[in-house]
């Protein structure tokens, strides 16, 4: 039980979810009775039958006369659709006032509103503790019609399957932002990483550098991909990729990690250091660009560069990113309109729906130039 201080009936409704979405308890299960469950916690029975009887207005739970409370059988499409007015979707997203965040939101919202739906948001700070917590938080919510997820952590597994398979069992309908985890099939909507990774470092080669490093966050899956497409185009066109030219780091260590490699790797002689750089966002691109003019190099005439999502930061320095470009405004109106149509489909299973997969476009601005002469042979 939860240790919150927060009403006692309160924690048990939200235990007694727990029990149905980690399938404890299945549609038309019985539960314990007021009595074991009172036992059970040390509950007086008032406090039983006050969270019980809550549970059994949100549709939770329903009463048979004389044999005891049993799970309901979860709600879905029709009357779903007959209340858009009171509809509540809800949106979780590793951050939300960080980054290309805000412009997704406000595209989810715009959408929305023309639903009458209104939303819920919560952020999982980007830990999987916080995502379980946000999971368990929207399966209280009484008009819940469905749910747009960014996975947290997608790279490093799933260890919220239960509560994913909660929302499946309720007919709860959810699509995925940016990635999705690898032991979920619902629909995605992401931008074609692995692709965007090759037109980055494509374009560094086709300018004529050959020494490239590449700094890719990996522990989700749109780093993994980005790196994967710009290992792809060095290896399709032949260049070396030196191992510690390929820099991978975790969340925990975006503010460090990277930094301090490219200022290692800038310190070299400058027939050994790379001329052109490509990175996992511009977020990072950013926070690189004082790396270099703290080692006394300017971009592009020194070292080149390619960020990734397009960003308003990638405009907001003096050095205007290359960068490839993401669809923030347009995935999240997008989310909506694929999430109302599961919400509409009976069965909730999405019939024909499938991903779908943005082409990322680069835009060429003023952080790329053609290898410096001396480094051209």
């Amino acid at each position: 039980m939860k240790e919150q201080q927060t009403p006692k009936y309160i924690q048990l409704k939200e235990e007694i979810v727990s029990w149905i979405a980690t399938a404890q308890f299945k549609p038309h299960d019985k539960l314990p009775s007021e009595n074991e469950i009172a036992g059970r916690f040390g509950f007086s029975r008032q406090t039983v039958r006050q969270a019980l009887g809550d549970l059994e207005t949100e549709g939770w739970l329903y009463r048979s006369q004389g044999k005891g409370t049993f799970v309901a059988e979860a709600e879905r499409g029709g009357a779903r659709a007959e209340s858009r007015q009171k509809l509540t979707i809800g949106m979780m997203t590793t951050h939300i006032s960080d980054y290309i965040f805000p412009t997704i939101v406000r595209g989810v919202e715009s959408a929305l509103r023309l639903q009458g739906a209104r939303l819920l948001l919560a952020s999982t700070d980007n830990e999987k503790a916080r995502e379980r917590e946000s999971l368990e938080s929207m399966l209280l919510q009484q008009q819940l019609g469905g749910l747009i997820i960014e996975p947290t952590k997608s790279a490093e597994g799933n260890p919220n399957l239960d509560y994913f398979l909660a929302l499946e069992a309720r007919r709860i309908p959810f699509v995925m932002l940016n990635e999705r985890y690898s032991d979920l099939d619902a629909p995605c909507l992401k931008v074609d990483d692995e692709t965007g990774g090759f037109r980055a470092a494509e374009h560094l080669a086709k300018l004529g550098h050959k020494r490239i490093a590449g700094f890719f966050k990996t522990d989700d899956f749109q780093g993994v991909f980005r790196m994967r497409g710009f290992m792809r185009c060095l290896r399709e066109r032949k260049l070396t990729l030196q191992p510690d030219h390929l820099i991978r780091y975790a969340t925990e260590e975006k503010g460090t990690k990277p930094a301090e490699a490219l200022a290692e790797l800038l310190r070299r002689d400058p027939a050994e250091r790379p001329t052109a750089i490509v990175c996992y966002n511009d977020e990072l691109a950013v926070r690189l660009l004082d790396v270099i003019r703290l080692s006394g190099l300017s971009v592009p005439a020194d070292l080149s560069m390619v960020g990734f999502d397009d960003a308003n930061l990638a405009t907001a320095t003096e050095v205007k990113l290359t960068t490839l470009e993401h669809p923030k405004t347009r995935m999240g109106e997008d989310a909506v309109a694929l999430l109302m149509k599961l919400m509409d489909e009976p069965g909730g299973d999405g019939g024909e729906t499938g991903d779908i997969v943005y082409d990322p476009r680069l835009i060429i601005r003023q952080s790329t130039g053609p290898v410096p002469a001396e480094e051209a042979n």
